[in-house]
């Protein structure tokens, strides 16, 4: 008996930069430490925190690129944005 992993076929898959451009809704919770935490529902696991509100925009960015990058590598489903705008 063989068996065999899934084929995570990537003919269907849009291009790497089509996911890099999509705006994905951010949510921003005050820090109860000072700061602000910042993240991407859409992403599982996608959440970062800064200083003030600009540095947690820069960092979520950042998290958001990592995060797409690293799932598109893998194969890995890459969600669209909710329309939670």
């Amino acid at each position: 008996m063989t068996i065999t992993k899934p084929n995570k076929s990537t003919s269907q898959r849009h291009s790497l930069d089509y996911y890099l451009k999509l705006t994905y809704p951010i949510t921003f919770y005050p820090d109860p430490d000072g700061g602000y935490v910042a993240e991407i529902k859409d992403l599982n696991g996608c959440l970062t925190q800064g200083e003030t509100i600009e540095e947690a925009i820069t960092n979520i960015n950042e998290a958001r690129e990592l995060w797409i990058e690293t799932a598109y590598e893998y194969g890995d489903e890459i969600p669209l944005p909710s329309s939670e705008f």
